[in-house]
């Protein structure tokens, strides 16, 4: 199971998620108490390793704006986290993450909207929009998404936690998990519970 840690915001917490086995490191743009700008997440992904995805979170931005973070920043994937139709999906020099706000059996029907030959990588399945588009640490009823079947590799956000991570996996069966608030005390990240999330997230088979 691949596990991404979103919402970093320093290089020691960044190096030790990796150390710790994380896949990915999501550094949020966009409107949120975790917003980086692109000159620290350069900062910080300068001293990831290579295979480690460096995703950078956008919602409702500008397509030449996200160009030019990713060239800035150093992303090697964009995640687009707001209303972005489909077809803003194509043309990006980057893999695409596409979230879908998740609150009923019907809102999967979006998923028909990026059919197998569609440019779009990875679909990310996640609560409802609350204050912030993602990182409100609110889950959805994962059995909306049981035995989900999709062209796209999905990841699966929201209200996610070291103690029930491994209850979503075995009932979704992503190709991802995704954490940002569930591995935070107090508003801050936790490096005992990012570890405890890998782990956990890791050790599940399904």
């Amino acid at each position: 199971m691949k596990v991404k840690i979103c919402g970093i915001t320093d290089r020691g917490t960044a190096l030790e998620a990796v150390r710790a086995g994380a896949d990915a490191i999501g550094f949020v743009f966009a409107e949120s108490k975790r917003k980086i700008s692109p000159k620290n997440a350069k900062e910080i992904a300068l001293n990831l390793p290579a295979d480690v995805m460096k995703v950078g979170v956008f919602v409702n931005e500008e397509k030449d704006v996200i160009e030019a973070t990713v060239e800035e920043a150093g992303l090697n994937m964009i995640q687009l986290h707001g209303d972005e139709p489909p077809e803003f999906c194509n043309g990006f020099s980057v893999p695409v993450i596409k979230a879908l706000s998740i609150g009923t059996r019907d809102d999967l029907q979006k998923l028909n909207d990026f059919p197998c030959d569609f440019p779009c990588d990875y679909i990310l399945l996640d609560s409802p929009k609350g204050k912030y588009r993602g990182g409100n640490g609110m889950k959805f009823d994962w059995r909306i998404a049981e035995g989900i079947q999709s062209e796209k590799k999905i990841i699966l956000a929201g209200g996610l936690t070291p103690d029930n991570v491994c209850t979503a996996i075995r009932t979704v069966k992503p190709f991802m998990v995704d954490v940002s608030s569930g591995v935070e005390t107090a508003g801050k990240k936790d490096i005992k519970k990012i570890a405890a999330f890998i782990e956990h997230a890791k050790g599940v088979r399904i």
